[in-house]
């Protein structure tokens, strides 16, 4: 069975059409890890505390439609992204769960657009609240909109400041066009060893709260954690968690990587398009970084940077052959990368690459990637661009 989604191409992988549709090279997206990986979540969390799967950047370059999809049979019920247009889609392609907007939003035409798609925004300030209230005022709309009030307790990103968060509500009460459905915070340490920062984090989202409830007014829903705090400690969950990272299949910190089982949702793989043998002496790609100091078995993969493999890899990167690890040589260029299969004679032109997942008992990782990049495996997948199908692994 095949269905297009845009440039995502879902199908039975075991079926015919595999070879083909895949030609070049893909980013392959195994559903049955994903579902594990929500499950895992859900076993952590008490029955009051619901569970928001942050799909935002196209669920993390994995596809997010399918990634909601599947997180919300799965267990989560709300669904994160940073922006309206994100919201938008996944609206559009049928997906009714509550999503709230974690970026800000600001024009009448986001507003209006949030109304119209019954999403629900993130509020940083009690001028974009008057912003807000004033918009749905003009355009009639019937009934109080739902907020969320974020608060700034050490990110020192979006968010009032926590010691303001009193005044803020209270204003926000008072706009006939808002109803507040939750207040929370983001923390900026939670994948530290020492929790000091996030404790004072904590104790300030504590604080905030307790001034909110001398006024008589009890917030219907409050959330702290990030990935990172969702595997730390129970105090930090509240009504919801917010989800990313862990329900890709990564470890958001090191000393976190036995506190619950996860299984990589992404694999990245492309096809040999050409393999040579070149002479002592030659140099390989632009500006001849890498020179063959005797006689090679050179293959060229049909993927490069422009596709999402980082330039800064080259010489360092590298990828799984038949089940062994092979080292990519030359600069990376914008569509291609060259290796050294000389340990594999065999090797021929068609043959798959696997350059982040796993191939029998070998296993490479985003994590990988980051820790040779000095950067963070978040980066690593949002990285891999869209002329790469994602190939969607249906059970079945």
């Amino acid at each position: 069975m095949l269905s297009h989604e845009k440039n995502r191409i879902i199908f039975d992988c075991h079926s015919d059409s595999y070879a083909w549709m895949s030609q070049r090279a893909w980013v392959e997206i195994d559903l049955e890890a994903l579902s594990h990986n929500v499950r895992q979540l859900t076993k952590l969390l008490s029955p009051r505390t619901q569970l928001m799967a942050v799909v935002k950047a196209d669920a993390y370059g994995h596809g997010a439609i399918v990634v909601a999809q599947t997180a919300l049979k799965s267990g989560a019920s709300w669904l994160g992204v940073a922006t309206v247009p994100e919201g938008i889609q996944l609206r559009e392609a049928g997906i009714e769960a509550p999503i709230l907007i974690l970026g800000a939003t600001h024009t009448p035409e986001q507003i209006q657009a949030i109304a119209q798609w019954q999403l629900q925004p993130t509020l940083i300030s009690p001028k974009q609240a008057l912003v807000f209230s004033n918009t749905l005022e003009e355009i009639n709309y019937d009934s109080p909109l739902p907020v969320h009030i974020k608060l700034d307790t050490g990110m020192s990103r979006l968010g009032t400041n926590w010691q303001e968060a009193d005044e803020f509500v209270k204003l926000v009460q008072r706009l006939p066009y808002l109803t507040i459905k939750s207040i929370y915070s983001h923390l900026a340490t939670a994948d530290s060893p020492d929790p000091t920062v996030m404790k004072q984090q904590q104790q300030r989202f504590e604080t905030a709260i307790a001034q909110i409830r001398a006024l008589g007014i009890e917030p219907p829903c409050l959330h702290l954690a990030n990935s990172a705090a969702t595997l730390t400690e129970e105090s930090l969950h509240y009504d919801m968690v917010r989800a990313g990272l862990v329900i890709y299949g990564l470890y958001p910190a090191v000393h976190l990587n036995s506190s619950i089982d996860l299984k990589p949702v992404m694999q990245v793989k492309a096809r040999v398009t050409q393999v040579k043998i070149i002479a002592p002496g030659t140099g390989v790609s632009y500006s001849h970084q890498f020179v063959a100091q005797q006689e090679l078995r050179l293959a060229v993969v049909g993927i490069g940077y422009a596709d999402g493999i980082p330039r800064n890899l080259s010489n360092k990167m590298q990828v799984l052959i038949r089940g062994q690890r092979v080292p990519q040589i030359g600069n990376i260029t914008m569509d291609q990368l060259m290796l050294d299969i000389s340990a594999l004679p065999e090797i021929q032109e068609g043959e798959v690459v696997t350059l982040l997942g796993k191939e029998g008992e070998e296993q490479i990782s985003a994590e990988d990637w980051a820790n040779q990049l000095n950067t963070i495996s978040w980066e690593i997948l949002c990285g891999f661009k869209h002329r790469l199908p994602r190939v969607t692994r249906v059970s079945g």
